[in-house]
């Protein structure tokens, strides 16, 4: 049976085995496709298996490039493999890449954000494979912010994008086994094609749980702590705020050089926690933050490396440095931040000064809804 490395995927139906014998497979996959210490491409071949074709995700096959950075097409140097890149201008697999191809398996680690980009490359992968009658078989893995359904939900009408493609909150809950089966069954594929998917679930897996992933799923979350922080702070990304990108520690700092946040000696209280303020400077890391923003500038802002992070969407970070950073240079005058957060309610709340309370009260009934509609596609038991 294939396995990922962290618990073993079992079917409830059929061994996934009689699906790829003697068929030729796409795999997609990237650094985290691990068969224990092993990579999925190499024991499926050292199996015997006819591995055909790579398809890599945004960060590459290898995962060693920085967020946006361009992927190219290119040839897996240990297997002589074509690597196609599905980030970029050829997001989709193309009539012709899915020519040589009887079956593709899908095996990326997710982190259950809805702006994370693998769930949008899932998208359309399955829709590839629906468009042509190839079956597509997921191997399921655990979703380190699987315990908790959180966030505005996405407005598809107008913030629809590759960072957002569906109606789900920020933090929604799912494996990536599960969400494949949530896009099959509401039917957000074009034309409304249905995709011959087969998900590989885990044996033993509780949401609730935790666990530690052995490998980055990207380059700029290093950590447990920066995993955990990603779904609240990446909204930062679409402000005039830093993540701490091109730092020892991305997605555990925020600052800016003109946050006047104090930061001598000075502890805040946030949420009922302490908050150290601090002063860092990005530069660039190869692979990782070449270009960071503000390169080479002295940031004020905070710490939140040891901070405990709860089951929750956190606003309370956005609010706070909105109040110490001039306003008028807060937000960047794209409409990134509005697609990152699904809506343009939330920048203009933020604007208005409303509280943390007003603003999640907002997220009602579309979230409530969401979490009826996400019930139908659980794999797992849900959060106790």
């Amino acid at each position: 049976m294939i396995f990922n490395g962290f618990c073993i995927p079992q079917t409830s139906s059929s061994e996934p085995i009689p699906l790829i014998k003697k068929k030729n497979i796409a795999v997609v996959a990237n650094q985290s496709s691990l068969v224990g210490t092993t990579h999925l491409v190499d024991t499926m071949l050292s199996a015997g298996f006819d591995v055909v074709k790579i398809f890599s995700p945004e960060h590459g096959f290898r995962g060693n490039a920085e967020a946006g950075a361009t992927i190219k097409s290119s040839t897996d140097t240990k297997t002589g493999l074509p690597i196609v890149s599905l980030y970029g201008k050829n997001k989709k697999p193309t009539k012709e890449q899915m020519s040589d191809i009887d079956v593709v398996i899908f095996d990326l680690q997710d982190v259950g954000c809805r702006f994370y980009t693998y769930i949008s490359t899932l998208h359309y992968v399955m829709e590839a494979c629906a468009e042509r009658g190839i079956p597509c078989i997921v191997l399921d893995r655990p979703n380190p912010n699987c315990h908790y359904v959180d966030g505005p939900v996405l407005d598809t009408a107008h913030y629809r994008s590759f960072i957002g493609m569906h109606p789900v909150p920020i933090v929604y809950g799912l494996t990536i086994g599960e969400y494949a089966t949530m896009i099959n069954g509401e039917h957000w594929l074009k034309n409304n094609l249905q995709c011959d998917l087969t998900v590989v679930k885990m044996k033993n897996y509780h949401r609730d749980s935790i666990y530690p992933l052995p490998v980055a799923p990207s380059p700029n979350l290093q950590t447990k702590q920066s995993i955990a922080l990603y779904p609240s702070l990446c909204l930062f990304e679409g402000t005039n705020i830093s993540v701490g990108r091109g730092t020892k520690t991305p997605f555990e700092i925020i600052g800016s050089p003109e946050c006047n946040i104090p930061c001598s000696n000075s502890i805040f209280n946030i949420d009922g926690q302490k908050v150290p303020a601090l002063f860092f400077s990005p530069h660039p890391i190869k692979g990782v933050s070449e270009n960071p923003p503000h390169n080479g500038k002295l940031c004020r802002g905070l710490s939140l490396s040891d901070v405990k992070v709860e089951a929750k969407f956190n606003l309370s970070w956005l609010l706070t440095m909105y109040v110490y950073t001039p306003h008028d240079t807060f937000f960047k005058k794209s409409n990134s931040f509005e697609l990152l957060a699904g809506t343009d309610q939330l920048r203009k709340q933020i604007q208005q000064g409303l509280s943390d309370e007003e603003i999640r009260a907002s997220w009602e009934p579309a979230l409530t809804n969401y979490k009826k509609t996400r019930k139908n596609y659980l794999l797992y038991p849900d959060i106790q």
